[in-house]
């Protein structure tokens, strides 16, 4: 059984294609659409929280499969503690968007005379902003780091105190989490529409996190596996994978209709405004976002078999993340660009951009441990687990 990754010469040059072809419709767009600096930055927010939120499951994953003493997911742990070791990278992105706040946030404007973000501004200040970032990374990364790091120290020793000292990194890691997942979205989304507020927000962008991360870890494993690697993780493992995917994308739809429902149903305009600019303005992306996020799942993994056939579950995790890209753009494009927003050769060629590091990250974290972790008292669950 081969558990050593090694990354190949040939995958190397799509990942490093990817970002050309990025670069490359960057450049056409300032050529041909002369894109404002408004629209610049919103794209690299866009994709900085995209593929922050891609980095942030992997450890969140191993984090909660810890804490309820799981074992049927030791054996896939490499991936996503792979995914987690791209969250530096994204610190140091967000952090350049210091160069860029007046462009994306209006209360970080000073001459406002606002009352309403006035209100807010103990909160909504640049200080405090960058400062709550810091915090964000520092915690993330950190303990991310450790769990990492405890994962090798068992990969070396058969001694219980490193299992026992994982779920007390993991339980720190979920509880830090818990807090921030629900604040970064006040300060990085919603703070885009100061005027707006939804007490479920945080919530819903958690679980697109969720959904998202489940989809990229199915479409790393349908990678691995047509490389010839993974042997081990068999459709047991593939079934609760798609299981995940089938059932969060239901409770994603959950969670984007009630807060629709409860905002419709109460009509308070500071309320109301969010929809009514994106129903209106974005009527089709609107209404695909549903389609691509929860009608599309639901319907192509309704059957047992559908989740066990890696191929197709693959093509289902592809199209989730599409939906999950264009929900982040939903939410973010009204309120920095207004009804002017689209889709162009801007908003693909940083998507690219980004794509293509991010996988060449993500792989080359695989290569510097063994696919298959040692050690760990739940091993054996995991080869012979059945669903």
């Amino acid at each position: 059984m081969n558990t050593n990754y090694i990354l190949s010469k040939k995958t190397k040059q799509v990942f490093s294609s990817i970002s050309v072809i990025g670069i490359l419709l960057i450049a056409l767009s300032f050529l041909f659409q002369n894109p404002d600096s408004k629209q610049v930055w919103m794209n690299v927010l866009l994709n900085n929280l995209y593929f922050l939120f891609l980095s942030l499951f992997g450890a969140l994953f191993i984090a909660l499969h810890k804490i309820a003493h799981s074992g049927w997911h030791v054996s896939l742990k490499r991936i996503p503690e792979a995914l987690s070791t791209f969250l530096p990278y994204s610190a140091a992105l967000m952090f350049l968007l210091f160069f860029g706040m007046h462009d994306l946030y209006h209360w970080s404007h000073h001459d406002l005379h606002d009352p309403i973000i006035e209100g807010k501004s103990a909160y909504l200040n640049l200080p405090f902003f960058f400062t709550r970032m810091a915090v964000y990374f520092a915690g993330w990364i950190g303990l991310s780091c450790l769990l990492r790091k405890n994962s090798i120290s068992q990969d070396l020793s058969d001694d219980y105190k490193f299992h026992k000292q994982g779920k007390t990194l993991a339980a720190l890691f979920m509880a830090f989490f818990a807090i921030s997942s629900s604040t970064m979205t006040w300060d990085w989304i919603m703070s885009v529409d100061p005027h707006w507020y939804s007490t479920l927000f945080g919530w819903y962008v958690f679980i697109g996190l969720f959904v998202s991360g489940i989809a990229a870890f199915i479409l790393i494993i349908a990678l691995l596996k047509s490389q010839g690697y993974i042997d081990f993780v068999n459709k047991e493992h593939i079934h609760d994978l798609g299981k995940y995917l089938f059932g969060f994308s239901i409770f994603w739809m959950y969670l984007w209709f009630f807060q629709y429902m409860l905002i419709w149903y109460s009509h308070i305009p500071e309320e109301t405004v969010y929809f009514a600019q994106r129903i209106n303005g974005f009527p089709i992306l609107f209404f695909a976002i549903l389609v691509l996020n929860f009608v599309f799942p639901f319907l192509a993994l309704m059957t047992r078999n559908s989740k066990r056939n890696i191929k197709w579950l693959a093509m289902v995790a592809s199209v989730v993340l599409i939906g999950q890209w264009l929900n982040i753009y939903l939410m973010l494009s009204p309120g920095i660009l207004g009804e002017t927003a689209q889709i162009g050769l801007i908003e693909i060629g940083f998507t690219c951009l980004y794509l293509g590091g991010f996988l060449f990250v993500i792989f080359n974290a695989l290569t510097k441990k063994p696919l298959l972790c040692k050690n760990d008292p739940f091993l054996k669950e995991s080869f012979h687990y059945e669903t």
